[in-house]
């Protein structure tokens, strides 16, 4: 199982009134890892011909994040098969390691011409073990 991550700094547009981030901006944060991790490791004949949809997504607030955190977002695919796949996320805070989010999410494999579901095809499976 391969992950991913990048790191992530705290700014005042991540706020809400409260002064922490704001729920919605984790849930952004977890589409946008997952679709870095996408780009980074799909070849372009994949990209041009396949997409991914959101099926379902289960999200855990654990923790609160402030102005200036580092925050490191992980990511990784525990399951591929047949249409879809599940990918999880956890978002720690890097001074303490102290988990803040986590999540799971069903995606769906789409052909880019017909919009519809497709198999996932073994090679696609293979970029995220």
């Amino acid at each position: 199982m391969q992950t991913f991550e990048k790191t992530i700094i705290v700014s005042k547009d991540d706020l809400d009134q409260l002064n922490h981030v704001n729920n919605v901006r984790y849930v952004q944060w977890v589409q946008d890892i997952a679709e870095a991790h996408w780009l980074k490791n799909a070849p372009k004949t994949i990209l041009e011909n396949y997409f991914w949809v959101m099926l379902s997504h289960n999200i855990q607030y654990k923790g609160e994040a402030l102005l200036g955190d580092k925050l490191t977002v992980k990511t990784y695919v525990s399951k591929s098969e047949g249409l879809t796949s599940i990918r999880h996320v956890e978002i720690t805070n890097k001074t303490n390691d102290k988990i803040i989010v986590t999540s799971e999410t069903k995606w769906c494999f789409m052909n880019m011409a017909t919009k519809k579901p497709a198999r996932i095809p073994a090679e696609v499976a293979k970029l995220f073990d």
